[in-house]
């Protein structure tokens, strides 16, 4: 390349990459492919394990294909487990299936220690299966674990002060801060209504943005609207501690 006093300029080399550099790109694309394939066929052959180890003992040679073939068949316990759950569903849809489920109930909620466990797994159970349960409601932001610090959590519940000994008619939430990248460990705590800044996006969006460690956000923006209203809302004043009465 010509200067303007007449000199020649070699041209600058385009940057080149090393062998071993595109090795090493082309094994962690390979990586982030074959990973999340591998972990996923390695979980599904766990769960079918556990329920053939547990349930295959139990199921009668006659009906068990592995008393007759030369190999033996995975998942034929977790093929009898869904069959046998869904039997159990339809005994409980009729009188005589409830009067039983209920004595049994009854049973187990006057067993000590064993009360505790049933209680709070049926309560999970009906939260995540029936529409007897309740889910988180809203996903919201607190400050929280101090002034300055938003957190995502989720709102369980509208509920009064005196319900957790506070002062009658105080307007509280009790909310979920969810660790990460695992949301079933966390914090419950409790707040004032004026404490939390609601979000306009749906649970399942903030879950994924908790189990992704923040990098998965909502596929769909905030409305122009909304942004708009949170971008104009005023401080918060703190709401005053009173002293339970």
């Amino acid at each position: 390349m010509a200067s303007s006093n007449g000199d020649i300029t070699p041209a600058t080399p385009a940057a080149r990459v090393s062998f071993l550099g595109r090795l090493r790109a082309y094994f962690f694309t390979g990586l982030a492919i074959t990973a999340p394939i591998a972990i996923t066929i390695w979980a599904t052959l766990w769960f079918i394990d556990i329920f053939d180890a547990w349930l295959k003992p139990y199921i009668p040679p006659y009906y068990n294909p592995d008393t007759y073939l030369p190999f033996k068949v995975p998942g034929f316990g977790l093929i009898f487990a869904l069959i046998a759950i869904t039997l159990v569903g339809a005994l409980a849809a009729n009188l005589v299936g409830r009067t039983l489920i209920g004595l049994w109930d009854k049973a187990l909620h006057r067993t000590p220690v064993v009360r505790s466990i049933y209680k709070g797994s049926k309560q999970i159970f009906e939260t995540l299966f029936l529409q007897k349960g309740t889910s988180f409601q809203k996903a919201c932001l607190v400050e929280w674990p101090r002034h300055g610090i938003w957190t995502l959590a989720f709102i369980s519940r509208e509920i009064d002060g005196a319900m957790i000994g506070l002062e009658k008619g105080r307007q509280m939430y009790a909310a979920y801060v969810s660790t990460t990248p695992n949301p079933t460990g966390g914090y419950l705590f409790f707040c004032d209504v004026g404490d939390v800044l609601v979000l306009d996006t749906t649970v399942e969006d903030a879950l994924k943005l908790v189990i992704s460690m923040g990098l998965v956000f909502p596929d769909g923006p905030l409305a122009p609207e909304t942004e708009m209203k949170l971008a104009s809302k005023p401080p918060r004043k703190k709401a005053s501690r009173r002293k339970a009465t």
